[in-house]
């Protein structure tokens, strides 16, 4: 599997409004404190919002908040916000490829691979991974 710089810095947001909850968490300030590039995070927080994951506040004091529980979001979820299907072959959905002949077989593999990764990344929790995080000190967001 290939994480893009774009799932991983969405992975990272989401964790960080996770760990903030319930305080909302501004976009300058979650950018500051994931050292990701806030134009790059704009679009992110934006996907993240249409596929349901958080939810905007505008204002001066508005910010970012998460839409569900915590223990509702996987890694999964937000992956598949950002980045479309977990696993693709040769840029195709993984269920949609056949083989013949000597690789007759091969879909087989993909297919298992795909379920791999879905068994890790959509049994893992944003409130599993904030647990983690809290018992390691996080720093704060500044907003």
């Amino acid at each position: 599997m290939y994480v893009s710089a774009r799932t991983d810095y969405a992975v990272r947001a989401m964790l960080a409004i996770t760990v903030e909850h319930p305080h909302l968490v501004k976009a300058a300030g979650l950018a500051a404190t994931q050292d990701i590039p806030l134009s790059f995070l704009q679009g992110i927080l934006l996907d993240l919002r249409r596929a349901g994951l958080l939810h905007s506040h505008r204002g001066v004091d508005g910010g970012y908040a998460l839409a569900r529980p915590a223990t509702e979001i996987t890694v999964g979820d937000v992956v598949r916000a950002v980045g479309g299907a977990l696993t693709t072959v040769r840029g195709l959905p993984t269920n949609n490829t056949s083989y013949h002949g000597a690789a007759y077989g091969l879909r087989d593999v993909w297919v298992a691979v795909e379920e791999a990764i879905e068994g890790v990344v959509d049994h893992r929790t944003m409130a599993e991974l904030s647990r983690l995080a809290k018992a390691h000190d996080t720093v704060p967001i500044k907003n």
